[in-house]
């Protein structure tokens, strides 16, 4: 372990969980420095942070997750950034082998949650789910895509800042960038605890899972453009095809419907051929 290194928590009225945290993460990384993002809490993290030695910065207001991960690497000076949760899920003890992976040669490196331990069995089918159409979309294959625990390169994740939404979906985001950039991402298996007192996770599940699965989507139009657009434009061409077939044996004749089924999927062809040059521009 070196100097070199910045532990980042983000944390939103976690006074009480980072008494019993910070200690623990102070005892093994005494000399690290850990950056606590206050993302406008009414309790007193400020305080608790002051009387375990940690740097704290404040949003005068709550911004959202991404924000306080964007703000603590921003003012993070190692040249590894550790994120992880500020309410106990998250095993001090588990950085090391973080850490040791981006040393082997990972520019990012995710504590992959085993699924018994995911908070309820929606959750553990919704990540599922979304592992699954990740891996699909960058081509690789993705293991746990909304873990907040992962180390990376600073030099690296600090490019694609502007890319983080300011809510809860910065994982996805990175994730797919550092693949989509052909920077090597690993997964070590990890047992996440369950949250510390009685807090509730500030995601919602349904509403929050369809905004992650549109940020998958925009995300994979963004950095792999034709696996999002050929699909789309290959079955709007079956589509045209199977409806052409049915009026030809019918009426004998290719109607205007089958016509536009055609035109729109050769123009979402030519979108996704564009797109593809953008982002190829781009990176």
């Amino acid at each position: 372990m070196t100097s070199e290194i910045s532990i980042i928590l983000p944390a939103k009225n976690e006074s009480e969980s980072l008494q019993t945290l910070l200690p623990v993460l102070r005892k093994e990384f005494p000399d690290e420095e850990i950056i606590v993002v206050d993302d406008g809490s009414t309790d007193d993290t400020a305080q608790v942070c002051a009387t375990h030695g940690v740097s704290t910065v404040r949003h005068v207001y709550s911004m959202g997750n991404g924000a306080a991960i964007k703000t603590g690497a921003r003012n993070a000076a190692g040249n590894i950034l550790v994120f992880m949760d500020a309410d106990g899920q998250h095993r001090p003890e588990d950085i090391r082998g973080l850490i040791g992976m981006v040393n082997n040669g990972y520019d990012m490196a995710v504590g992959a949650r085993q699924l018994d331990t995911h908070a309820s069995l929606t959750r553990r089918i919704g990540n599922t789910l979304y592992n699954k159409l990740a891996s699909w979309m960058t081509g690789y294959p993705v293991l746990d895509l909304t873990s907040g625990f992962r180390a990376v390169r600073a030099r690296h994740f600090k490019k694609f800042l502007y890319l983080l939404p300011n809510k809860f979906s910065y994982p996805t985001t990175s994730t797919m960038a550092f693949f989509r950039s052909g920077l090597p991402v690993g997964y070590m298996p990890i047992q996440a605890r369950q949250r510390s007192g009685e807090r509730k996770s500030h995601i919602r599940v349904f509403h929050d899972g369809f905004r992650f699965l549109i940020i998958i989507l925009k995300i994979g139009a963004l950095f792999s453009p034709m696996r999002f657009f050929l699909p789309v434009s290959a079955a709007l061409f079956l589509a045209g095809l199977m409806y052409y077939g049915y009026t030809y044996i019918a009426w004998g004749r290719l109607t205007n419907m089958s016509a536009i089924l055609f035109l729109s999927s050769l123009l979402t062809f030519l979108i996704g051929i564009l797109s593809e040059q953008v982002s190829a521009l781009h990176y």
